[in-house]
C-alpha cells in the first residue's frame, strides 16, 4: 500500500529490526527517510540495504536528545516512533533504561510532533495487556499487570503511559496520531540477544545445539512476519479513520512455544533435542510469564482491510534460510 505522495519521514529506532524493514519499504515507495538510532539495540548492519540511497540519511543519536529530535522533526511530514527498550531479557536486566527510554523518549517525540504538525505513529506492544486471560485481546479490554516488585512489568507500564500520553496529545491538541500495538513480529535479521524466542531457536537448531524452551512450553503466542507488519503499518498510515485510535497489529494464528520449537527443528532439517529450562534459570527468581497472547484483529480489518498473509511455516523458513546464508 503506497502513501498518497512522497513524504519526509522521521523513523526513530530506524536501525532496529522493524525500523530497518519499514525504512526499506518507505524508500521503495519514493519517500525521503531519516533514521534516528543510538545503536543500543539497533545495528548499522540492518541499514546496509539502505546505505548510499540518495533519499536516506542515518543519524546516530538518542531519542532522549530533545534538541536533535526537534531538529529532525521540523522537516518531517510523518514520524514513526519505534525507538524503545525491547526484549524480555533487556527489560529484566535494565529496568531504569527501559522506563527512561520509553516514557521520556515518547514525551520528546510527541512534543516535537505537535510543535511541527507531523502525523505520528506511536508503536506500543501486546505487553500492555499484561496477564489478561480473556482471548482474543481487544483494544478496549481491561489490563491486568503484576506487582511493581516484578521488573518485567516496568515495560508494560511504560508503554501504557506512552499510549496515555499519545492519546492525550490527540485529545487536547488534535495532534494527528495512531497507536499501534504490535504482537510478536518476526523475520530475517531479528536478533535473539535480548530474549526474542524465534531467532534464539533458529540459532540453536542450525548449530545443532539443544533448543531451549523456557518453562513447560505450553505458553502460546501468535507470530507475524515483518513484511505483513510493514504492510499493515502502511495501511494504517493511509487510514484517516485510524487517527486517534489504538489498534492491534499482528497475526492471530496461535501456537505453543513447545510446538514452535518442534517446527524450527523440523524446518531446519537438524536433529536438535528440545530442552526445558526453568524461567528462574533464564530470567531470575520470581519471573512471571504470560500463558496466552492472542490479538483480536477485528478493528484493524474493519478500519483498513488488514489481513496477515504469510503463514508461520513460510515465516520460519524465511528466517532459517536467511540465518543459514548469513553464516556462510
Amino acid at each position: 500500500m503506497s502513501l498518497s505522495k512522497p513524504r519526509n519521514v522521521l523513523l526513530t529506532g530506524g536501525a532496529g529490526f522493524i525500523g530497518s524493514h519499514l525504512g526499506r519499504a518507505l524508500l521503495d515507495q519514493g519517500h525521503r527517510v531519516v533514521a534516528l538510532d543510538d545503536l543500543s539495540t539497533g545495528s548499522e548492519r540492518n541499514l546496509a540495504p539502505l546505505a548510499g540511497h540518495d533519499r536516506f540519511r542515518f543519524v546516530r543519536g538518542s531519542v532522549l536528545d530533545d534538541a536533535l529530535v526537534g531538529m529532525l522533526a521540523k522537516d518531517a511530514d510523518l514520524i514513526y516512533h519505534l525507538a524503545a527498550a525491547v526484549g524480555v531479557k533487556l527489560i529484566v536486566d535494565r529496568p531504569i533504561h527501559t522506563i527512561e527510554t520509553n516514557i521520556l523518549g515518547t514525551d520528546i517525540v510527541l512534543k516535537n510532533a505537535h510543535r511541527f504538525g507531523a502525523k505520528t505513529m506511536v508503536f506500543s506492544t501486546s505487553e500492555v495487556y499484561g496477564k489478561a486471560n480473556t482471548m482474543p485481546l481487544r483494544e478496549d479490554d481491561d489490563r491486568v499487570v503484576g506487582a511493581t516488585t516484578k521488573s518485567r512489568w516496568s515495560y508494560a507500564a511504560s508503554k501504557a503511559i506512552d499510549e496515555f500520553l499519545a492519546l492525550a496529545y490527540h485529545q487536547q491538541f488534535g495532534t494527528p496520531l495512531v497507536v499501534v500495538r504490535l504482537f510478536n513480529i518476526i523475520g530475517p535479521n531479528q536478533t535473539g540477544q535480548y530474549g526474542m524466542v524465534v531467532p534464539r531457536f533458529v540459532r540453536q537448531a542450525l548449530a545443532g545445539q539443544p533448543v531451549t524452551v523456557y518453562g513447560d512450553g505450553s505458553q502460546s503466542r501468535c507470530f507475524c512476519h515483518v513484511r505483513d507488519a510493514v504492510r499493515g503499518i502502511l495501511l494504517l498510515t493511509n487510514c484517516e479513520n485510524c487517527v486517534g485510535q489504538v489498534l492491534n497489529l499482528g497475526s492471530d494464528h496461535e501456537i505453543t512455544i513447545g510446538q514452535l520449537a518442534q517446527e524450527v527443528v523440523r524446518l531446519s532439517g537438524g536433529s536438535s533435542e528440545i530442552e526445558h529450562v526453568p524461567f528462574e534459570d533464564a530470567y531470575g527468581a520470581g519471573f512471571e510469564d504470560i500463558r496466552r497472547r492472542v490479538p483480536c484483529l477485528d478493528k484493524i480489518r474493519e478500519y483498513c482491510g488488514y489481513q496477515p498473509e504469510i503463514g508461520l511455516e513460510a515465516s520460519l523458513t524465511d528466517i532459517i534460510e536467511a540465518a543459514r546464508a548469513d553464516s556462510e
